[in-house]
């Protein structure tokens, strides 16, 4: 039998003649590989592992999920059926949106300048397979977090998610249209979180095909790829508690937000982890600008 290190080398020079491209929990052809592996044979990620034996069984197991990343060009969290996301375990399938948000390094002590950790009302729009949410949840223990997501998959998952967590008594799951959403509810949030569709024309155009396995409607955002978050803006003063804030993602359409809103007060936030374009905004000072 094959130790788990051997293994790995040979995945990863798979990998790495092949036209791959990264973006979905790994950025590079060695993690993905150790992520494969690992993720079939259940042994930790460390030193220790590597000299350990693969039985028959996962090594055919791995080799199947190597030809089907290889020539699919599938992300290897649709073939796993789950992805790991900051250290915790979330369940995804085929057609829906991977958990990566940068976002999620951000809950909790990154934004204690801006939110308290005793804050009891929060919402996640475009809440995908739910991982924002419930970290948020996680991170804010006081806080009822409700979860919007339209597609019907990812709303499903969304709510196992939440139960894989035991968490269903504080985070709820509403399938619905974020922006028609949002606009007839009554009340108001101390923390609105959102890593919408931000994926404008011209990028939807040359998108790897490892993305072309997510749906459209969770990437494409019209022609700046601000589609979403201009629904979103203008309802602020109007769901934000006094001293609410909303924390957004638009990645690579960040260049055209602030030409767009000159006068919004945006604050964009150091990403230590990686990642590019979230933006925090809060109600002090938001008055009607996005109106």
């Amino acid at each position: 039998m094959r130790s788990v290190g051997e293994l790995i080398e040979s995945v990863y020079r798979c990998f790495g003649q092949a036209p791959l491209s990264y973006g979905h929990g790994t950025d590079n052809a060695w993690d993905e590989a150790v992520y494969l592996v690992l993720s079939v044979t259940g042994y930790a990620d460390d030193e220790a592992s590597l000299q350990q034996a693969v039985t028959p069984v996962d090594f055919h197991r791995i080799e199947e999920l190597t030809n089907q990343r290889i020539h699919a060009r599938a992300p290897l969290a649709h073939l796993l059926g789950e992805c790991q996301f900051m250290g915790q375990r979330f369940l995804v399938r085929p057609g829906v949106m991977i958990p990566r948000s940068p976002i999620g390094y951000l809950l909790g002590e990154p934004l204690a300048d801006w939110v308290s950790p005793d804050i009891t009302n929060i919402v996640d729009l475009c809440a995908g397979v739910g991982c924002l949410g419930i970290l948020a949840a996680q991170r804010y223990p006081q806080a009822q977090v409700t979860l919007v997501e339209l597609d019907a998959q990812a709303a499903e998952l969304a709510r196992r998610n939440v139960g894989l967590y035991h968490l269903g008594e504080r985070v709820h799951v509403v399938e619905a249209d974020a922006c028609q959403w949002l606009a007839v509810q009554a009340g108001r949030w101390d923390l609105i979180l959102t890593n919408p569709p931000y994926v404008d024309a011209l990028d939807m155009q040359t998108l790897p095909e490892e993305y072309r396995h997510e749906p459209v409607l969770g990437l494409a955002a019209g022609e700046d790829g601000l589609a979403l978050v201009d629904a979103f803006l203008p309802e602020l003063p109007k769901r934000l508690t006094p001293d609410g804030v909303f924390l957004c993602e638009v990645g690579a359409s960040a260049w055209a937000l602030q030409p767009k809103y000159p006068e919004l007060p945006i604050q964009w936030l150091e990403l230590p982890q990686g990642g590019e374009g979230v933006f925090l905004l809060t109600m002090p000072g938001l008055g009607t600008q996005t109106k």
